[in-house]
């Protein structure tokens, strides 16, 4: 049995609204339960909806800047800031400003879209 994976070809998320997310580890890419790590690039004026996710979510960035609205509490993270999100914790992504956002998102146990709970 191999000791390793070298994930070569993520799966591409399919997206309508202009955003790239490449989940290297996770259920779709390699149907590991536990964890999913994804490459993502949010464009300029780029926003999601509100959602409560049953996961934690670890974001990385690494150029550019993103919004969270987490609760009621606005916070703006740039690169090589970090943050983890407790699961069951309303939050709103986005990319309000001028750039695009570069990041790493890590979710605990892996992103499940059945999980994420838009509103």
């Amino acid at each position: 049995m191999k000791k390793y994976l070298i994930q070569k070809n993520p799966f591409v998320v399919p997206t309508t609204d202009g955003k790239l997310i490449e989940e290297h580890h996770g259920l779709a890419s390699t149907e590991n339960k536990n964890i999913s790590i994804a490459h993502m690039i949010a464009p300029p004026k780029w926003s999601e909806p509100f959602q409560t996710p049953e996961f934690e979510e670890y974001t990385y960035i690494i150029s550019g800047k993103k919004q969270f609205i987490i609760e009621d509490t606005i916070i703006v993270l740039e690169a090589g800031q970090s943050i983890k999100i407790e699961a069951n914790t309303r939050v709103q992504y986005s990319n309000p400003f001028d750039e695009p956002c570069e990041y790493i998102a890590i979710c605990k146990p892996a992103f499940d879209f059945n999980k994420v709970h838009r509103e």
